[in-house]
């Protein structure tokens, strides 16, 4: 049987390793893409992967995309991976609401709009994957009080799910990266990366085909007793 699974933020980073990675092992993907139309044609060419333009933050855009992947993949979608996510930093005093607000929506609102427009036919069919991308800085990080409470509202998110829907066959588990080699990961100052990678006890950043080795292995049938779990992929790195 070949599975259908949807990436959220899908075209780069942590989001692209995880669609190649279930394409190569057997699933049928497709992606879903905010608004780099350069990068999402680059992705299409590379992988033959198709990418859906929605904004994740706006619930009636995900009903309406999903709906979309739907009729491409030739039904409902069962691997469902939330990976969508922006950062926009600042110290709590300094942090515009719009900065709170913008984060909150993109990262943490949209795993539930994402959730709630594919889980009733999850637990119609008696199937379901959800994988929420979390991180090692939903548990505090200075200058992302945005970004932490959205990844630790994630967890929690990602636990009650697993507890509703357990008994319907779905598994929801989320994945916590530390500090990866991605584009966001690239965009921090030298001197602040290289001070993080120091305190890596494995000595460097991971790669994001890691992430997307965890996010496969949870979303195969056969893992269907880790339910409502948070694996952290960190190099053993505590914060």
């Amino acid at each position: 049987m070949v599975r259908r699974a949807l990436v959220t933020g899908g075209t780069r980073g942590i989001g692209k390793a995880a669609a190649v990675a279930l394409k190569a092992a057997g699933y049928n993907v497709a992606v879903v893409y905010a608004g780099n139309d350069k990068a999402a044609q680059e992705f299409e060419s590379e992988t033959g992967i198709k990418s859906f333009k929605w904004d994740v933050s706006d619930f009636k855009a995900c009903t309406s995309g999903v709906a979309l992947v739907e009729a491409h993949l030739g039904g409902n979608i069962e691997v469902l991976v939330n990976n969508a996510g922006i950062t926009r930093d600042s110290m709590c005093h300094k942090m515009p609401v719009e900065s709170w607000d913008m984060v909150i929506k993109t990262n943490l609102s949209s795993v539930f709009y994402m959730s709630r427009s594919v889980i009733e036919k999850m637990r119609e069919s008696k199937f379901g994957r959800i994988i929420s991308i979390s991180s090692i800085n939903a548990h505090g990080a200075a200058g992302q009080v945005n970004y932490a409470a959205a990844k630790a509202g994630i967890e929690g998110l990602t636990k009650t799910l697993a507890l509703e829907g357990a008994r319907a066959g779905i598994t929801a588990n989320a994945v916590a990266p530390g500090y990866v080699g991605t584009e966001m990961v690239a965009a921090m100052p030298p001197e602040v990366l290289e001070k993080i990678v120091a305190k890596v006890p494995t000595g460097r950043l991971g790669d994001a085909a890691e992430i997307a080795r965890t996010i496969v292995f949870l979303a195969a049938d056969e893992s269907s007793y880790i339910n409502g779990d948070v694996i952290a992929v960190n190099g053993a790195l505590r914060v």
